[in-house]
C-alpha cells in the first residue's frame, strides 16, 4: 500500500517549512508511523553526503535524521547549488547533471519531472506518511510554468497542500489572503488549509486575525505555531541563516569566518556557534578581520576562484596576512582549504569561465579543478591524534610539498590536508569536523580555551524531539493525517 503524502509550500522563503517538516517528521515517527522527507527541487549550497553515494540539500538530510532512517538522494531529486547570481549546477538524484543559467533550467524541468516523481514513487513504497516540502513561495506565478518545485508537483503527484505563512516578518493575513487572490483556481484547489509560524506573545492576541484569514481565503486553519527558540541549534538550510545578525556571547576564543558570497557546507560553523568559549564572528563583504581574532576559518565554497577573487577585493588577504604575522591561526576547509594554496586551477571552466589564479600562498599545496566529484564519509586521526569523522564533498586534487605534512590521516591511511611548517596554518577536504566532541574539545583547549561537555549530536536529537512535542502542542495533527492521501 503506497503511503498517504501532504505538502508544505510557504507564502515565501525563510517561513520556517524546512523546521516543520523536520518537526512534523519526528512527531509522526514518535507516533509510530513510518515517515520519509521529500523535497522536488531545492537550491542551496549547504548540502550533505548521502548513504546510497550522493548528495541532498542539508534540511533533508536533517529530515531524514528526524524519521530516524538514513538520508537517501530520493529525498531531494533535485538540488541547485548556485555558482554565480545567474547560474547553478543541477544535481539530479544526487550525481552532477550539468551546469545552467537561470534562463536554460526552466527549460529542463520538465526532463527532471520524471526522475522527480520516480524518487517520489521509491518513498512512497517504503513508508507509511511522506511529508513534502515546497521551495520559496507558491506565490511565484511567474515561475508557474514547468514548475516542479510547488504547485507543479502537488498537481502532478496529486498531494494536498498546507500553506504556511510567517507572522514574524509581519503581514501574514496579506501573505496568506494574497497568496489564494493570485494563485489559478486548480492550484487553490490543491490547498487543504494553512499554518501560521514563528508567534510570538499571546495567542488570544491574533484570534481575529486567524478568523480573518479564514473568512477571506476560505482556508481552514491548521495551526498557530508559537516561536520555537531553540530552532538555531539545528542545521539551517541555506545562507539566509547567515545574513540574520544576533549578539554573539562574549568568549575567551575569537574566531572570524569571513562570509563569501558562495559559501557552502557553512553547518561546520554550527557547534562552534554552542560552545561557551567562543565567540563566532561571521563578517560580512567589507568588514575587517578583526585584529583580536585567534582563529580564522575559511569555509567551503561553491566556486573557488569567484570567491577568492572577491575575498582579495574586500582586502581580506592583506587582513589575513597580518593576522598571520601577528602569530594567529588558520583553519581552510574544502574550498577555503584550496584558497590557501599558492594556484587554483580550473582549465575546464568547471566551476566558472575557464582559468586560474594565484592562492594566498600559505600552504605549500597547489590545486586543479576536476569533473570528478568526492562524495564519501571518513573517519581517522588528525595530526595531533585526535579521532574524527565526517565527509567529503569536494571536486579538485591538491598536490605540493605540503602534502607531506597532512592534518588528517584516513582510517584506511590514507593522508588529506596540510599543515604550515609552523603548525598555525592548516587546510583540509573534510567536512563536518566540529560536530565531533572530543575533536572539537581538543581543538578548542589547543587556542587556549577549556573546551565544554556540550554533546553536539545529542543536543540535536533532544532539540527534535522537543520541536516534535512543540508542534504536537499547537497544530491538529489528527486533522493533518486525515488531509493526507
Amino acid at each position: 500500500m503506497l503511503a498517504k503524502a501532504l505538502m508544505l509550500q510557504g507564502t515565501g522563503s525563510d517561513v520556517g517549512k524546512s523546521i516543520l517538516v523536520a518537526g512534523l517528521c519526528r512527531a509522526f515517527v514518535n507516533r509510530g508511523l513510518k515517515v520519509r522527507p521529500f523535497k522536488p527541487q531545492n537550491m542551496s549550497n549547504n548540502a550533505a553526503v548521502t548513504a546510497d553515494g550522493g548528495e541532498i540539500g542539508r534540511a533533508q538530510a536533517l529530515q531524514a535524521r528526524a524519521c530516524k532512517v538514513p538520508a537517501s538522494v530520493h529525498m531531494n531529486p533535485v538540488l541547485l547549488k548556485p555558482q554565480s547570481m545567474i547560474g547553478s549546477q543541477v544535481v539530479m538524484q544526487g550525481k552532477v547533471l550539468g551546469n545552467a543559467k537561470a534562463s536554460e533550467y526552466q527549460a529542463w524541468k520538465p526532463k527532471l519531472l520524471g526522475a522527480v516523481l520516480q524518487s517520489f514513487a521509491h518513498l512512497r513504497n517504503e513508508a507509511d506518511l511522506v511529508i513534502v516540502e515546497g521551495a520559496g513561495s507558491a506565490s511565484e506565478i511567474n515561475l508557474r510554468a514547468n514548475d516542479i518545485a510547488n504547485m507543479g508537483f502537488a498537481r502532478a503527484a496529486d498531494v494536498p497542500v498546507l500553506l504556511v505563512g510567517d507572522i514574524d516578518r509581519g503581514g501574514v493575513i496579506a501573505q496568506v489572503v494574497g497568496t489564494k487572490a493570485v494563485l489559478a483556481p486548480e492550484d487553490a484547489g490543491m490547498v487543504a488549509g494553512f499554518i501560521i509560524n514563528k508567534f510570538r506573545g499571546d495567542p488570544a492576541l491574533f484570534e481575529a486575525g486567524m478568523r480573518l484569514i479564514v473568512e477571506h481565503s476560505g482556508w481552514p486553519s491548521f495551526g498557530l505555531v508559537p516561536f520555537f527558540a531553540d530552532a538555531h541549534r539545528l542545521p539551517p538550510e541555506d545562507g539566509v541563516a547567515l545574513t540574520h545578525r544576533v549578539k554573539l556571547r562574549d568568549g575567551r576564543i575569537t574566531i572570524a569566518v569571513p562570509v563569501l558570497p558562495r559559501i557552502s557546507n557553512f553547518d561546520d560553523l554550527d557547534p562552534l556557534k554552542q560552545e561557551p568559549d567562543v565567540r563566532l564572528m561571521l563578517l560580512r563583504m567589507g568588514e575587517p578581520l578583526p585584529a583580536e581574532a585567534d582563529v580564522v576559518i575559511l569555509p567551503g565554497s561553491k566556486a573557488t576562484i569567484a570567491d577568492l577573487q572577491d575575498f582579495r577585493a574586500a582586502g581580506w588577504d592583506i587582513d589575513l596576512i597580518a593576522h598571520v604575522r601577528r602569530g594567529g591561526r588558520v583553519l581552510g576547509l574544502c574550498g577555503g582549504y584550496q584558497m590557501l594554496g599558492a594556484k587554483i586551477d580550473d582549465p575546464d571552466g568547471i566551476e566558472g569561465p575557464a582559468g586560474g589564479c594565484d592562492g594566498l600562498g600559505l600552504l605549500d599545496v597547489a590545486t586543479v579543478l576536476t569533473p570528478k566529484k568526492t562524495l564519501v564519509e571518513v573517519s581517522g586521526v588528525t595530526s595531533e591524534g585526535a579521532a574524527f569523522h565526517g565527509y567529503e564533498m569536494h571536486i579538485g586534487e591538491t598536490i605540493g610539498a605540503g602534502l607531506r605534512r597532512p592534518m588528517l590521516t584516513f582510517a584506511d591511511g590514507r593522508p588529506d590536508g596540510a599543515v604550515s611548517p609552523d603548525g598555525r596554518v592548516k587546510g583540509c577536504y573534510v567536512h563536518g569536523l566540529f560536530a565531533d566532541d572530543g575533536l572539537r574539545r581538543a581543538w578548542l583547549q589547543s587556542l587556549g580555551g577549556q573546551g565544554s561537555d556540550l554533546a553536539y549530536e545529542q543536543s540535536v536529537e533532544a532539540t527534535l524531539d522537543a520541536l516534535a512535542a512543540h508542534l504536537e502542542a499547537h497544530v491538529d495533527l489528527d486533522a493533518l493525517l486525515e488531509t493526507a492521501r
